[in-house]
Formats: structure tokens, C-alpha cells, sequence
């Protein structure tokens, strides 16, 4: 691991929700303890239930966060992307990682130790505060986005899913959105919680009304509209 440039650092996680609202100088303090590290492809990064050391915050890649049921089967809990942090409430307690997360594409990282934190936290109580008001409304933001997709039967889930992607993945090219994200059909049945071949079919469904296209390197919706309209039908 490597030392992050100071003012680099301060400008990447000036960006985040989390940190916009420090000052200089208290944001001074949490640069002089950021950590770079470099990710390979298909590499864990913390595995679930292991000893929380750190939060990450991503500078490049796609990280994917899952939890292993009893049988050995994952649940997606999210896609994480190029400016998303995680674990969202890893400051503030002292449980062990909740999920396992894996680099999906080669990542660059931005790591800064839960110890280390917790001193700044201590001696810098502003800094407590600010960010302890972001933390609320971002988990607030998550347990709605959980409600819609629990009360939903498998094809809302589908294309709430889909949409979900398209928002905070999405590249628009004219017409047509392209989600870069390398999710195996696997992946996509496990994040809204239903089996593959449901999954499958109600993609390959999609895919018949020319509504999109997917592969395992991407998904392209052609109509972003007519995939609202079937959600809110």
C-alpha cells in the first residue's frame, strides 16, 4: 500500500456527500490518513464477518457487496461504483464487515482506517456531527429503496432493478442507455432475490418487446420509457 497524494486525496473525497461539509483544515486531517490501494479483478476486499479495518472509497471500478446465506448462495446487496464509499455505516460501529466485497473490474481504492477515524472523530467533534447527519440520510435513502423492491412481485423487481441500474449506472448513447456493469445472469437472479431461470426468462421476455438487450458485460435498454410504463402499470 502506498500513500495517496495530499491534494489529490482532498480533492477526490471533497466529493463525497459524506465529507463536502468539512472545512479545509478538518478535511486536512482525514487526507493525512487515506490509504491508496490497488485492486485486481475478482479479488475480495473484506469477506463477511471478518474484523472492520477500514472504509473504502472508490476512485475507479465496480466493487460488488453480497452476503452468503447458510447454503452457500450469494445476495447481492449492491453494485458499487467510481465515487461510492463502503460499508455506508462503517465509522460508527464496532461489528464486523455485514457483507462480503469483491472487485468485479480492476479498482483503485481510497482507504481510510476505522481506528484512525475514530481519533480524529474524538478530538474533532465537528467532524462527528456533519458526517453522522449525512450517514442518516443515506441510510434512510437505502431502507426506502429495500421497501420498494421487497413489496413487489418478480417482474417489478425486475425492472426496478433494471431501472435502479440505468440511474446509477447508465450511460446514454441517443436513444439507447448503456449499463457497463460485467454481471453474470447469476448475479443479476441474486440481486433481487429469485432464481436464475426466473431471472432469464423474464430478461429474454424483455429482450422479445425490443425493450433491451443484455450480455455479460453489459445490458442496453433501447426504451428506458417503456420499461417505467411496465413498472407503473
Amino acid at each position: 500500500m502506498r500513500r495517496e497524494n495530499k491534494d489529490t486525496a482532498a480533492e477526490f473525497l471533497q466529493q463525497f456527500p459524506i465529507f463536502q461539509d468539512l472545512t479545509p483544515e478538518e478535511l486536512n486531517q482525514i487526507e493525512d490518513i487515506s490509504i491508496s490501494r490497488t485492486i485486481h479483478k475478482k479479488t475480495v476486499i473484506f469477506a463477511e464477518g471478518s474484523e472492520k479495518e477500514a472504509v473504502f472509497f472508490i476512485r475507479t471500478g465496480i466493487v460488488k457487496a453480497y452476503k452468503t446465506d447458510e447454503n452457500g448462495h450469494e445476495q447481492i446487496v449492491s453494485f458499487l461504483k467510481t465515487g461510492d464509499m463502503f460499508p455506508h455505516t462503517g465509522f460508527f460501529n464496532t461489528h464486523p464487515y455485514p457483507a462480503t466485497a469483491e472487485a468485479i473490474t480492476p479498482t483503485e481504492l481510497l482507504a481510510i482506517p476505522v481506528r484512525l477515524f475514530e481519533r480524529i472523530m474524538l478530538n474533532t467533534p465537528s467532524i462527528a456531527i456533519k458526517i453522522m447527519r449525512v450517514l442518516g440520510d443515506k441510510i434512510r435513502e437505502l431502507q426506502d429503496k429495500l421497501q420498494v423492491l421487497s413489496g413487489q412481485d418478480v417482474r417489478n423487481r425486475v425492472l426496478s432493478f433494471l431501472l435502479m441500474l440505468a440511474e446509477q449506472h447508465g450511460q446514454s448513447d441517443g436513444q439507447k442507455v448503456i449499463i457497463n456493469l460485467p454481471m453474470t445472469h447469476q448475479e443479476f437472479a441474486n440481486s433481487i432475490g429469485t432464481t436464475r431461470e426466473t431471472a432469464n426468462r423474464l430478461l429474454n421476455q424483455l429482450t422479445k418487446e425490443h425493450l433491451l438487450e443484455v450480455d455479460r458485460s453489459r445490458i442496453i435498454i433501447y426504451d428506458l420509457q417503456g420499461l417505467k410504463q411496465q413498472r407503473d402499470s
